[in-house]
């Protein structure tokens, strides 16, 4: 590898190499500017870069000759700087760091870290040096997010968020959303979280100081319409469902009631009381109320008024309720554009102070259309892609990007305030964390420089995830990561949201004429098995002569998955296309079922690693289901 700009991630407005050299051999020296408070973020994050290369920084002097290099931080409002934005140039005298704000600041010494660590893997080990470097820098959108799904059995370890925190803001982005449907610990509502591991008000706070300590704004989430599931099923909460008898919708097996009837005056004081307590936890003044696939909305109790008003009208006038119980606890909401802009009549009906999220999470979701639509109402909107590692095992790396992509191009295009990256847990969460890393690394960067989105494909996200998603890990597990996140291109067919691969695996009762089967080829099938089993042979030899981490036990648990649906697949095309599980021969049953209690059986260690106890009984009882039909 050789000293390169384009190593920097988020890459910066404008980078040049220079000719001079940082000579790192002696001590070095440090100078402030500006307000103590203003730089002291930057100061501890630049004290902690140079301790890790062996160097104290001390006070530099200026009233006597000092020639030692110097590292020079400067923080003064009504800088030529916007904010955020910052200067930053490393020469033979020091590096100097400038900005307006204190989060510019906190990003200068940010990409310093990452200009050091290049040099640190090139160099295999401490640098001598630092090569010269001018950079001009600031964002493309104003508000550059992560949601992280919380709900969907698995809830991160405080340790697992903090880390996380940590390395999102070293990537700049500067909001965090903890989706949320029942995993917050309300008082009183015990039947609702008792088994799930959820959030405290007092972990809430923690982390809300945590990342505002890293510019980063922790948003409050509380899905206040649709997906409130985990509610509706207990009493005495039922009677506030649209449909209490149920509904089948795409969130569970069973039947059970989905939405909060919009127009149940009860449920306006449920949410009331759920705002009151969570919102103190927060310094934000944003809240994300979701409002999201109201499916079953007109279906039941509201179907009345849905027939005489419209369903479009109702649906905008709870929108109003619960805007103007936000407002009332001094927030501003946002919410989910899906049902808005399934009703053009809607969007020009919409408070003028909610900030809408259009989602969209295909490499050709009509980004560019929806955009323009809600740019011409006049309405402050974010463009939220996702990782695209839900509803796999390993991610789908080629539409990520493109998806990332995208939204970033058109998001810019019409003005939209912010990017938020979504990470989903759909179907029992079985993706480990490091598998969106690769969607929050592009994503950021995206956010920051949208420029990256007109050629994604051509940065080295291998070596980046590499070098900041795992560490400056030599052993190669950014290239195993995506290797692993494209075997989905392999297979000859294609589904949306999710691949077929995992639904060989967690969609049993389906036979392959189902349509995602499409296309499905054995050849296709021996080429993940093969994909997946370098993979894995290589985890084996890196744990065997650098030792086991986390992160290569992790991608070894998902090379094994990936062959294991591959072998569901060989087994199922090889019996008939409209064969069930059962009548696959005995003995391909019985190897079937010692694979995946393998995978069962090592999942529990690995889940606990990042995540809560809470809900892994759950998604375990996803698997074991599949393994009872190999009986």
């Amino acid at each position: 590898m050789s000293i390169s700009t384009d190593l920097l991630a988020p890459r910066p407005r404008q980078a040049t190499l220079t000719d001079e050299l940082l000579d790192l051999s002696g001590p070095l020296g440090l100078s402030l500017e500006g307000d103590p408070a203003a730089v002291e973020a930057g100061r501890r994050k630049a004290e902690d870069i140079f301790a890790r290369l062996g160097h104290d920084l001390t006070a530099a002097d200026s009233t006597t000759r000092d020639d030692r290099p110097t590292l020079r931080l400067s923080c003064r409002e009504g800088a030529a700087l916007g904010t955020d934005a910052y200067g930053l140039e490393v020469t033979a005298s020091g590096v100097d760091i400038s900005a307006s704000s204190a989060s510019g600041l906190y990003y200068g010494v940010a990409t310093l870290e990452q200009w050091v660590r290049i040099h640190e893997a090139e160099q295999a080990g401490v640098p001598r040096a630092l090569h010269g470097l001018e950079v001009e820098d600031s964002p493309g959108f104003r508000h550059r997010g992560v949601m992280l799904d919380i709900s969907r059995n698995r809830v991160p370890t405080m340790e697992t968020l903090y880390s996380l925190v940590d390395r999102l803001a070293d990537w700049k982005i500067n909001q965090l959303q903890l989706y949320t449907e029942h995993t917050f610990a309300y008082r009183g509502h015990e039947a609702v979280w008792h088994d799930a591991s959820p959030m405290t008000a007092e972990e809430m706070q923690a982390l809300d100081c945590h990342c505002n300590d890293r510019f980063i704004e922790l948003v409050p989430n509380q899905q206040s319409f649709g997906h409130m599931h985990r509610w509706l099923v207990h009493e005495p909460y039922r009677r506030l469902a649209e449909c209490p008898e149920g509904v089948q919708h795409p969130f569970s097996s069973t039947t059970e009631p989905f939405s909060l009837c919009p127009t149940e005056p009860a449920v306006v004081e449920l949410l009331s009381n759920l705002y009151a307590e969570l919102l103190p936890n927060f310094s934000s003044r944003q809240l994300n109320v979701g409002l999201d696939e109201t499916f079953d909305l007109g279906m039941g109790r509201s179907k009345s008024d849905c027939d005489t008003r419209g369903r479009p009208e109702v649906y905008l006038d709870f929108l109003g309720k619960v805007h103007d119980l936000a407002r009332a606890h001094g927030r501003r909401i946002q919410f989910w554009a899906d049902i808005v802009l399934e009703h053009a009549e809607l969007v020009h009906q919409i408070p003028t102070d909610a900030v809408v999220l259009n989602w969209g999470y295909e490499a050709d979701h009509p980004f560019a259309d929806e955009t323009a639509r809600l740019a011409a109402a006049g309405l402050e909107f974010y463009v939220c892609p996702g990782t695209s590692s839900w509803n796999s095992f390993a991610g789908r790396a080629s539409n990520a990007l493109g998806n990332l992509a995208s939204a970033a191009q058109a998001g810019n295009e019409h003005g939209a305030a912010g990017y938020l990256i979504t990470d989903w847990g759909d179907n029992g969460h079985l993706q480990p964390l490091p598998v969106s890393y690769l969607g929050f690394l592009a994503g950021a960067s995206m956010a920051w420089n949208p420029s990256t989105a007109d050629s994604p494909d051509t940065l080295d996200w291998p070596r980046l995830l590499d070098l900041y998603a795992f560490d400056g890990a030599e052993p190669g597990i950014g290239h195993a990561a995506i290797q692993l996140a494209n075997a989905y291109l392999r297979l000859g067919a294609q589904t949306r949201n999710g691949t077929a691969l995992f639904h060989l695996v967690m969609s049993p009762d389906d036979t392959l004429e189902h349509p995602r089967y499409e296309g499905l080829t054995a050849s296709g099938l021996e080429s993940v098995t093969e994909a997946a089993r370098e993979v894995g042979d290589r985890m084996a030899r890196t744990a065997r002569s650098h030792g086991d981490t986390l992160e290569i036990s992790e991608f070894a648990w998902i090379a094994d998955a990936l062959t294991f649906g591959a072998r569901v697949g060989l087994a199922r095309l090889e019996a008939g296309r409209s064969a069930e599980m059962s009548d696959l021969a005995k003995g391909i049953r019985s190897d079937l079922r010692h694979d995946i209690g393998s995978l069962i059986e090592r999942l529990p260690s690995l889940w606990q690693k990042r995540g809560r106890l809470g809900g892994l009984d759950k998604s375990l009882a996803r698997l074991e289901r599949v393994r009872r039909l190999f009986d």
